[in-house]
């Protein structure tokens, strides 16, 4: 499964995590209190997660979907995006 980035210091990254839930945040635990990325959105092909997109602390939920559909996260993974209750 794939993490994408939206906003902050690794906006526009992606990387390869294990399992077949992502953390609600990244890194899962920092131990030292600073402020993570959100899971905002999943892409799911039929009913397998393939992608988290995780948007900075700062960044609204609206801006972090603006920018995954933008980046056409969505079409290029086959899947369809789902907005996470956070």
């Amino acid at each position: 499964m794939r993490a994408l980035f939206v906003g902050g210091t690794v906006d526009n990254t992606e990387v390869e995590i294990d399992g077949h839930e992502p953390p609600l945040h990244y890194p899962p635990n920092t131990g030292s209190g600073q402020a993570r990325y959100r899971l905002h959105l999943v892409g799911k092909q039929d009913e397998t997660i393939v992608y988290g997109v995780y948007g900075a602390p700062e960044l609204p939920d609206n801006e972090v979907m603006r920018v995954a559909d933008e980046r056409g996260y969505a079409r290029r993974f086959a899947a369809r995006a789902e907005a996470t209750a956070a």
